[in-house]
């Protein structure tokens, strides 16, 4: 791979770990505190994990032309935690697949796409719009765990060089 491809191959990984500690953590929320209004943007932990996985949706559906694009940002996909996780969980092993399946021709490629929110086209390089999607959940996935940390739940350490050192990514480790 290139050093192009790896970094988002990487990045695409860390978006699954990273996803799946945050609901490994949620997972110990009563279903009161999980729906309850924190002062997130979205809301509600129920709020903010349903936002990230639109957000995707809307992403994957502008790359590959295949999915639902739900058409408001804080559509609710799935009521119940249990549905929400495991649709999380199928999103992340599609955008993991999708990525491993670019080449640097591609990341370097335009592409065109319409918000959901107007008609107006927009054309913008792959590669950086890849780094906006994961940017974009590492950003709301911090909201969530303030959300857990407010609401007295163990938050989990999502940064990325934990990550990095658990994959053995760029020489990342203890000495």
């Amino acid at each position: 791979m290139s050093a192009l491809r790896d970094h988002f191959h990487a990045f695409a990984r860390y978006n699954l770990w990273a996803n799946r500690r945050l609901c490994a953590a949620a997972a110990q929320m009563s279903d009161a505190d999980y729906r309850k209004d924190a002062g997130a943007f979205f809301g509600s932990m129920r709020g903010t994990l349903n936002h990230i996985l639109v957000a995707d949706r809307i992403w994957m559906k502008r790359f590959t032309g295949q999915g639902d694009a739900p058409a408001r940002l804080d559509a609710i996909l799935f009521d119940a935690f249990a549905d929400l996780r495991a649709a999380r969980e199928a999103e992340d092993a599609r955008i993991v697949a999708y990525v491993a399946a670019l080449d640097d021709v591609a990341l370097n490629g335009v592409f065109r796409f319409a918000r959901a929110s107007s008609p107006e086209l927009y054309e913008q390089q792959l590669g950086p719009t890849l780094s906006h999607v994961f940017n974009h959940q590492t950003h709301h996935r911090g909201q969530a765990h303030a959300i857990l940390t407010a609401l007295g739940y163990e938050a989990p350490e999502l940064d990325l060089l934990f990550f990095q050192r658990e994959a053995g990514i760029g020489g990342a480790r203890r000495v």
